[in-house]
């Protein structure tokens, strides 16, 4: 496989929705004309088991790599990321039309303070991973030119790695020969076992896991102390990991809800801030409007709570409201100055709103 060829895998939405299929299919035969990429397509990503081939084919890559999912782009990476399938963030340019206006108020706020994030564990390969979202767009060419996009970007890239290695190396003139040890040219190839028939094996079952963000997260261990199932852990050097990510119980977020970061993603979620969608910020905190006009969303706290409590009650044990795992920041709270939202609330409610 040369250096400049790019690996595609196309994550197959869960389910047999036609529209999506046929989506997924014009692709991928698209791209199997185009000479400087290498596709694949595989099951649901948030499904797929640690022994399954589709995973082990994507933990085989070495090089460039684009995913795309049914999936956010920042969820979609970091469940790469927490099933060892590392690489630095790629950034797209294909973004739902919706995107343009939030992004550019979200660029227009004042920065916060905030907790430095802990950032992913081990170690980085030099590559990258793209993470495109096929709800972004329902005609196959636009997901067609972005890859292409992309491909010519990290030809570029290494391209100018290689000269910058050449501009550094010294030389024996009189021998001509180079101190350092030459790049290789070629990258491992995934392994030839993995035909598509092996690719697209049905997954055990559908999942649900919470995924952690790395770049949002703190360490905090609120997630910790709140989850009362024994999902999280931390490992050798305290960090927090998902540890017993088969204790989650389906369909419960209540530990996202409590994240002071937004760090905890549960990519199939029906909300778009817990399934891993960039949210924008006012003075470092989140406003949904849903909920300061009565809408069903109701207090973030209150309804973690209210999940959790249902869920120890169909496990056969004891609800716990309020008594245990709330988060330090909110109990013993101390009254303040009001800060942007507590104004913004007493705004709406002297408009009668």
């Amino acid at each position: 496989m040369s250096r400049t060829r790019v690996t595609v895998a196309v994550s197959q939405a869960p389910g047999k929705h036609p529209a999506k299929r046929a989506l997924e299919e014009s692709i991928v035969a698209a791209l199997l004309l185009e000479p400087d990429v290498e596709v694949s397509v595989v099951p649901n990503l948030y499904d797929l088991g640690p022994d399954h081939t589709g995973r082990l084919f994507l933990e085989s890559v070495k090089g460039d790599m684009v995913v795309l999912s049914w999936l956010y782009p920042r969820a979609a990476f970091w469940l790469l990321d927490r099933d060892g399938i590392k690489g630095h963030f790629g950034e797209t340019k294909l973004k739902p039309p919706a995107d343009d206006d939030e992004e550019a108020e979200t660029d227009a706020d004042t920065p916060v303070d905030q907790p430095p994030a802990i950032g992913p564990a081990g170690t980085i390969p030099d590559r990258f991973i793209y993470t495109l979202d096929l709800r972004d767009s329902n005609r196959y060419e636009a997901y067609v030119a972005e890859i292409k996009r992309i491909v010519a970007e990290c030809r570029e890239r290494r391209a100018a790695k290689a000269r910058e290695r050449a501009a550094n190396s010294p030389a024996i003139i009189q021998l001509g020969l180079s101190l350092s040890k030459p790049e290789p040219e070629d990258v491992p190839a995934p392994q030839k076992a993995f035909t598509p028939e092996a690719l697209l094996a049905a997954p055990a079952g559908r999942r649900w896991y919470p995924v952690i963000d790395y770049s949002r997260c703190t360490n905090c261990l609120e997630c910790l102390d709140f989850c009362l199932f024994g999902v999280y852990g931390v490992d050798s050097i305290e960090r927090i990991l998902v540890e017993n990510q088969d204790q989650c119980k389906k369909g419960c977020p209540a530990c996202s809800r409590v994240c002071p970061q937004q760090a905890i993603i549960f990519p199939e979620y029906k909300s778009a801030a817990i399934a891993g969608a960039e949210t924008g910020a006012v003075g470092g905190l989140k406003i949904d409007l849903s909920r300061l006009f009565g809408g069903d969303v109701g207090d973030a706290l209150a309804a973690a709570v209210e999940e959790r409590d249902r869920e120890l009650v169909n496990a056969g044990r004891e609800a716990v409201g309020l008594s245990v795992g709330i988060p330090k920041r909110q109990a013993d709270k101390v009254q303040g100055p009001k800060d942007d939202l507590d104004r913004l609330v007493d705004d709406l409610d002297n408009l009668g709103l």
